[in-house]
């Protein structure tokens, strides 16, 4: 077992990483997949070595807390033992219904192979940080949407065929597009991307790279291996807006979050979520006891803190959905849980000031309109960094609010006591505010801050 690894790292197996509530494994698994006689191995796993809380993460990966040193070893030779196959190395994530969505333009699986196989024949993987992580998307409802990755390629029509847009430093809103090109030109132009990242060291990251390095990059793999014009139009002069393909999409696949989706191989897909990431074991065991004698025989760990049952029938869907929500998972897009995003706070964090799932659990129960929010138990906002809107920090003297990309000062504080309360009259603000067809971020944007803080702390 290695040594506990410093915050900003990756926990993993074999190195876990120090938290309040002692230490924390973080397992991708290399099929993402599982039967639920592994997943329930997991989860009693996490009971008899953890604390009893397992966690999925915003990128599908699955979290295990409350670890000592000892017990984390056991852990690792109990999912060993389990025969589940543990992805290491630079991550190359593909959606949880790769090759099965039935909206899917290509299957990604092939190009994400390749791009393994060149990290591992470059000796790319120990020259990059632990963060560095690549996306191939391959255009259907899989939700890789909001991961962010330092490349990223999605599919796109071409006539009759598919090219590959090319994105850097980002999820599908923010990432910097290089335009769209075949496989082969793909595999390389990321090649070559974590290539210069590795050049900068183990800290580095794409986000580094100007973009008239990335400009070079681009024209220098392309003259290695295509005629010229492969990749069109050339080095970052397209966006996503301007290519129409992600705002719709976006909203696509929020529309159908949680929805009963028909695969090609004729199972039935069905997402829940995990509220705020979470479950305590026992709850988690009961359910896939449960869905497990309607004939499911493999759920998927998936990004939005999500897990997709794979299910033999369109019949057997709608039981697990029923028995989803009695178990009080999120079936719903609509719940407003689905929206509010929070890590474990105190006491689990030794950072957290507030307990922020806890919390969070309250503010939702106030919003029946629901709010996309972000409660954090303290200024470093990991449940979900880069948020943009609102957050409720946590800080020793009670609880502040954050209208992130409006400037980094708080709007507002209050006590602990009544920060519940406080979100719940911003929320009420913002429904009554919003004109029809407006989003929420267009509301917030509108709405005067002065009178956005004299209502959270209750002055108005």
């Amino acid at each position: 077992m290695n040594a506990p690894l410093r915050r900003g790292q990756c926990p993993t197996l074999a190195a876990p990483m120090q938290t309040g509530d002692g230490l924390l494994a973080r397992l991708n698994p290399v099929t993402s997949g599982l039967s639920p006689k592994a997943l329930i191995g997991l989860c009693e796993a996490a009971l008899r070595h953890g604390n009893g809380i397992v966690e999925v993460t915003a990128r599908g990966s699955l979290q295990i807390r409350g670890l000592t040193t000892r017990s984390a070893a056991r852990l690792a030779a109990e999912v060993d033992a389990l025969s589940i196959a543990v992805r290491t190395g630079v991550p190359v994530e593909t959606g949880p219904l790769a090759g099965l969505d039935p909206d899917e333009i290509a299957d990604p699986r092939p190009l994400a192979e390749r791009i393994r196989a060149g990290i591992a024949d470059g000796g790319l993987g120990d020259r990059l940080g632990p963060k560095v992580a690549v996306v191939v998307d391959g255009g259907g409802h899989s939700g890789m949407d909001a991961v962010a990755a330092d490349v990223r390629l999605t599919a796109g029509r071409d006539g009759s065929g598919a090219l590959w847009r090319l994105g850097v430093a980002g999820d599908a809103a923010t990432a910097k597009q290089f335009g769209k090109c075949d496989e082969i030109k793909a595999r390389d132009a990321v090649l070559e991307i974590l290539k210069a990242i590795a050049a900068l060291g183990r800290e580095g990251r794409a986000r580094d790279l100007s973009r008239q390095a990335l400009k070079r990059i681009l024209v220098e793999s392309q003259r290695s291996t295509l005629p010229p014009g492969a990749i069109s139009p050339l080095a970052g002069e397209m966006s996503g807006r301007t290519e129409g393909g992600n705002v719709g999409r976006c909203h696509s696949q929020k529309q159908r979050r949680n929805k009963i989706l028909p695969l090609t191989d004729g199972r039935f897909a069905f997402p829940i979520a995990l509220p705020f990431g979470h479950a305590p074991v026992d709850d988690l065991i009961g359910f896939v006891r449960k869905v497990e004698t309607c004939g499911i025989a493999e759920i998927s760990l998936a990004p939005r803190r999500t897990l997709i049952l794979l299910c033999p029938s369109e019949t057997s869907a709608k039981v697990a959905q029923t028995i989803a929500g009695n178990a009080d998972f999120i079936v719903d897009a609509d719940d407003p849980r689905a929206n509010i995003a929070a890590c474990p706070g105190a006491p689990a964090c030794a950072s957290g000031h507030i307990p922020a799932r806890t919390m969070a659990a309250e503010i939702a129960a106030t919003m029946p309109g629901g709010l996309d929010l972000h409660v954090s138990g303290c200024e470093k906002r990991c449940a979900k960094p880069g948020h943009k809107g609102l957050t409720l920090l946590g800080f020793s003297d009670g609880a502040r609010l954050v209208l992130e990309g409006a400037g980094p000062a708080p709007l507002a504080h209050v006590a602990r006591g009544e920060a519940v309360a406080a979100v719940g009259r911003v929320a009420g603000l913002v429904a009554s505010s919003r004109k029809p067809g407006e989003s929420e971020a267009q509301c917030l944007e509108r709405i005067d801050k002065n009178r956005l803080a004299k209502v959270f702390a209750g002055e108005h």
